[in-house]
This record gives C-alpha cells, sequence and structure tokens, in this order.
C-alpha cells in the first residue's frame, strides 16, 4: 500500500464524512422520512444490485451481525429487518444520527445497537465478543491504516465466523477512467488521483485500491483464509442526469448488449468483493 496515506489523521477523514455521509443524498424527500429511506435504498441498490447477494441478508436470521463502517444504514436495517442482532459501527455522527432515524422508521431499535468509533481502535468502543459475521462494504479503504482494521476484527470472530469485505479495485474501469479523464494519463499520480476522485464530493484523504492478489494477501497477512473473490459494479450513468434522478447510461454503455456489459464488471468492476474465514 502507498506510504502516502499513512500519516494522515483519522480527523480529516472523520471531517470529510461527516460532512456529506454516503449515499445521504440518494433521494430529494425530506430526510429522516419513510419516502427518504424507501427511495435511497431503491436508489443504492438500482445502482449496485450485487450488493443483497454478496451481503446475503436472509442468510442471518437470528444471528450477529458486526457491521464496520454503517453509514447511515441501508445494509444495517436490512440485516436487521431479516432477523439479525447488529452491531453498527461508523466513525461518524451524521451518519450514525441518520441510520438511527432509519432504525425508527422501520421498528427494528432493539435489534441495532450504534456505536461511533474509530475501527483501527475498535476494541475501545465495542465488547469483544464473537460474531457470526463481520461484513464492510467500501469502508476499510477509507482508514488510513487498514490492516489495524484487521487486527481489530480477529478479536471478534471464531473458527465459524464469516468476514465479508468490500474494497476498491485498482484493475477497474473506474481507476482507467479517474486515470485519464483526470489524470491526462499521468499514471505516477495514480494513487492521489484515486483518492481525489473516487466518490461523489471529490477530495477524500484516504483511498486505497486493491488487486484481486493484494486483496487476498491484505485479509491472509491479518488471520484471514479467503474463501471467495468476485469483482461487480461498473456506474453506467450520464453525472449530469444521475443527480437529477434521471437513469440515462452514458452513450457507450447504452448500445451495450447486457451479457457484455456484465462481463465487462466481471473483469473490470470497481468493487472487489472478498469473503474469508478465520485461520
Amino acid at each position: 500500500m502507498p506510504a502516502s496515506f499513512q500519516d494522515v489523521p483519522i480527523t480529516k477523514v472523520s471531517d470529510y464524512w461527516n460532512a456529506r455521509p454516503c449515499n445521504i443524498r440518494h433521494s430529494s424527500q425530506p430526510v429522516g422520512t419513510r419516502e427518504y429511506f424507501d427511495e435511497v435504498e431503491a436508489r443504492k441498490y438500482l445502482v449496485e444490485p450485487h450488493i443483497p447477494g454478496f451481503a446475503e441478508f436472509e442468510r442471518w436470521k437470528g444471528r450477529k451481525v458486526l457491521e464496520i463502517g454503517c453509514g447511515i444504514g441501508t445494509d444495517t436495517i436490512n440485516f436487521a429487518r431479516c432477523g439479525a442482532e447488529v452491531t453498527a459501527v461508523d466513525l461518524t455522527e451524521k451518519s450514525l444520527e441518520v441510520a438511527r432515524q432509519r432504525a425508527g422508521v422501520f421498528g427494528v431499535e432493539e435489534h441495532v445497537r450504534f456505536v461511533r468509533a474509530n475501527a483501527e481502535r475498535l476494541t475501545e468502543a465495542v465488547p469483544v465478543e464473537a460474531y457470526d459475521l463481520v461484513y464492510s462494504f467500501g469502508v476499510i479503504h477509507h482508514t488510513p491504516h487498514p490492516e489495524r482494521v484487521l487486527e481489530e476484527i480477529r478479536r471478534y470472530v471464531t473458527p465459524q465466523s464469516t468476514v465479508k469485505i468490500m474494497v476498491y479495485n485498482l484493475w477497474s474501469w473506474k481507476v482507467l477512467w479517474i486515470l485519464f479523464v483526470y489524470g491526462k494519463g499521468r499514471f505516477w499520480r495514480l494513487n492521489r488521483l484515486v483518492a481525489e476522485y473516487s466518490e461523489a464530493e471529490s477530495g477524500c484523504p484516504v483511498t486505497y485500491c486493491y488487486s484481486r492478489a493484494s486483496g487476498r494477501r491484505l485479509l491472509e497477512d491479518h488471520g484471514f483464509r479467503v474463501t471467495g473473490v468476485t469483482v461487480d459494479h461498473i456506474f453506467p450513468y450520464s453525472i449530469p442526469e444521475y443527480v437529477q434522478y434521471q437513469y440515462k447510461k452514458v452513450w457507450y454503455f447504452r448500445w451495450m448488449p447486457r451479457p457484455l456489459f456484465r462481463a465487462l464488471e466481471r473483469a473490470l468492476g470497481w468493487h472487489l468483493c472478498l469473503t474469508a474465514k478465520p485461520k
């Protein structure tokens, strides 16, 4: 991993995500209403339809789930609605505020414990106990020391536990797009370019990317045995229309046959989805 992110203070990461939680603008309805949460969920899973299959929400009924980086709680509440007992952790209070509202709207407050915590120091905030699933989707690549998060996760699993983590894929359409559109081919600046343009709001202070091999190695070097690796998700929509809640694909995706587009996603998708068991 590039050393340039190691010295980024965690407060800078917190400030960035607190200013605009992920998916906070996925609906034009008033934040906190049922209509808002329904629209956020519909939009999220329309654009990222692979998430429910990766999370396997129904599989965890009656079991304990630790979610690291819950954001505004879309996946969190789906785990809870399917019958899981969830501990949901996030670094920012704004995300947790909205996630708590969502739990209330859907009547699952008794099944979700929300905790504000730095995942690199998780044991300082979350009592150590065994979980059936530790789930983190698109989070640990935004912390200065992802390896510390994995060391913390080890404290919450048994040999029967499952770990599911999504990190960004280095060899992806998105990285190529950033390199040539924003970087003008300046590959020597790739690490900083990806961080700058990886999210909807530019200027993310930390964004690591991993190849299939380095993503696997990240987990295996910290006590996990990887049992599944998949790549998925290319964003096909035109940004100007998308922010107006219109779903118009860019021309080269509009005319691409669906099977070809899915093959491209599986080869060059932005999301590297890793499933693992403790060694």
